[in-house]
């Protein structure tokens, strides 16, 4: 497996926290030096491991705000 490296750049929140100490995060991340993206992942409690994700842009998030304010619950 190549190397990788991230930077979390703005931890912004908490979704859930898991039953084995990891917690869902939306976070915004820079991989490999790129543009930084908004990312949700699991990861444990130190930020050294991580599990599945979604990453989007800014504009891909606001579509995802839009989509969830428009929801009829």
């Amino acid at each position: 497996m190549a190397d990788f490296k991230y930077e979390i750049i703005e931890r912004v929140g908490t979704i859930s926290e898991g039953a084995r100490g990891w917690n869902k995060e939306l976070n915004f991340i820079s991989w490999n030096d790129r543009e930084p993206k908004f990312d949700i992942r699991e990861w444990s409690e130190d930020h050294s491991k991580m599990g599945k994700v979604v990453s989007m842009t800014k504009n891909e998030l606001i579509a995802l705000r839009d989509l969830l304010n428009s929801l009829k619950l």
